[in-house]
């Protein structure tokens, strides 16, 4: 029912006594008017009238009155009701609000009381099955429910994911050389990895689900970077949602640069390096070399800021295609592991541009490397620390020989990184890895070389990768004479020694 608003008028509109010549007037030229009666009427027919004109007013005035005080009474009767009616729904949901809470108090009491029970008997019978929480975990879809204690249950909603593949894989009686295939190591070398990491990488349960598995972990980490896949196949692989396998992976490669890399990239000792000198002189018979050095390019999408730093030219002009790119030097010993890496610069400078920058060539100025030389390619300059061959035309013999050892030492850090990039295929193509995230990344690759490397890992040939890095001849490529007379010593050792030449004996060159 709708009220309608209009105007009451009040007694004083209708005062009589205040109006009463204009109001006399008014009706006595309407009756004039309307009558059309022009006669003097008299006295006493006026005083007549006039008596019966006040009481019909006084009757009008009356009713007008009553009607407002009726309106006046139903209003005041539809608020009351109004009042009357809120204040009976309030409280009839107040009380149905006190049932539901005594209901669901009652439920999870029960479910307390039963998992309590389920605890003490299967602290009574030891058995791990009867001590799992029911749960549906990150597996199903429903509510699951985790956490240990007696406190209340939480459940939680997740998405269905299959995790046979590596269930199946995590399995002791998978084959070893699958594993080895799918994450280019044994299982033994899986399991010493996970064992390192354990500690930096292994999380607690919560009451909203169980941790991932260090396992697990690990494996998505290297099974991503071994691969090379998009995160969507980590994803299907392991039943992880794409953003929590991308998580994973940083974390894992986070863990084994600052637990692993300490351990097994290393400049060697004094001892070690004794070795490395003899095992390099007794191959190509060239005396101090402490190391190979190589810088290879690892493809990027092209970045938002400082494009031009990053552009590869010679990775551009040689598959016509706009190429970036970021680098990364290493110097390996005679096995081809790792022993200094460099990580992080653009792939517009150049092999020497990189070495001056390096925290390597700081070591070596300040006289670190005691009778040791490191061996180089062309890009590299000429220096009292560093060893390169000879880049001008016409070359002596004995020139020719010393390039030619020299390539033998060169070669064990190209084919190094050849299996640096053959073992984890995330380095062979653009990844999704942020470019600020990317030298960590780099990193854990080749820490995991080197532990495939020492561990005697044998890569499948099928993984073989040839590398594309330009040799950029430095335009002053001697940097010391000293270093270059050097260095011709060696080669005229070389040759009237018996050691150069290929296949025959130096004197067949006098």
């Amino acid at each position: 029912m709708e009220i309608g608003s209009f105007t009451f008028l009040s007694p004083e509109d209708f005062s009589f006594n205040n109006n009463y010549n204009s109001d006399f007037s008014w009706f006595l030229d309407m009756e004039t008017g309307f009558n059309g009666n022009t006669k003097k009427r008299g006295r006493k027919d006026f005083e007549e009238s006039l008596v019966s004109e006040k009481s019909g007013f006084g009757d009008i005035l009356s009713s007008i009155l009553m009607l407002d005080e009726e309106a006046k009474q139903e209003q005041y009767q539809w608020v009351t009701n109004s009042d009357q009616d809120r204040a009976f729904f309030q409280a009839n949901y107040k009380g149905n609000v006190q049932e539901m809470n005594g209901y669901f108090e009652n439920q999870f009491s029960e479910m307390n009381q039963l998992d309590n029970s389920s605890n003490k008997r299967a602290r009574k019978s030891g058995s791990p099955a009867a001590a799992a929480t029911v749960s549906a975990g990150s597996d199903n879809v429903g509510p699951s429910q985790s956490g240990s204690g007696s406190g209340q249950q939480r459940r939680l909603w997740v998405k269905d994911r299959s995790k046979d593949w590596w269930t199946k894989c995590n399995h002791p009686d998978f084959p070893d050389e699958e594993f080895k295939r799918a994450f280019r190591m044994s299982k033994a070398t899986f399991n010493m990895v996970c064992e390192e990491l354990e500690p930096a990488v292994m999380k607690k349960n919560t009451m909203l689900r169980d941790a991932i598995p260090v396992r697990q972990r690990v494996a998505v980490c290297i099974w991503r970077l071994a691969t090379g896949e998009p995160l969507r196949m980590v994803s299907k692989r392991f039943g992880l949602g794409i953003s929590t396998c991308h998580k994973l992976v940083l974390e894992v490669c986070a863990a084994i640069k600052t637990v692993l890399m300490p351990k097994f990239v290393q400049w060697p000792d004094e001892s070690k390096m004794k070795s490395i000198k003899q095992a390099f002189e007794s191959a190509a018979g060239i005396p101090n070399v402490g190391g190979s050095m190589y810088t290879t390019h690892v493809p990027i999408i092209a970045p938002k800021v400082s494009v031009a730093a990053y552009f590869n030219k010679k990775h551009t002009e040689r598959n016509q295609k706009n190429s970036y790119s970021i680098t990364l030097q290493g110097v390996v010993d005679q096995t081809g592991a790792f022993t200094d890496i460099c990580i992080g610069w653009p792939g517009s400078m150049s092999d020497d541009q990189i070495l001056e920058k390096s925290a390597f060539h700081q070591r070596a100025t300040r006289g670190h490397l005691k009778d040791v030389c490191v061996v180089g390619n062309k890009g590299y300059p000429l220096m009292d620390w560093v060893l390169v061959p000879y880049s001008h035309q016409n070359l002596t013999w004995a020139q020719h020989a010393f390039n030619e050892k020299i390539g033998e030492i060169e070669k064990v850090a190209k084919e190094a990184f050849a299996r640096l990039k053959g073992r984890w295929s995330c380095l062979q193509k653009r990844t999704e890895v942020k470019l600020q995230e990317l030298p960590i990344v780099l990193g854990a690759c080749c820490v995991l070389h080197n532990i495939c490397e020492m561990r005697n890992e044998v890569m499948d040939p099928e993984l073989k990768f040839e590398l594309f890095d330009d040799d950029v001849i430095p335009d002053n490529n001697i940097r010391s004479m000293a270093s270059a007379q050097a260095r011709d010593h060696i080669a005229h050792n070389l040759l009237h020694h018996g050691l150069g030449g290929r296949g025959t004996s130096s004197t067949a060159f006098l």
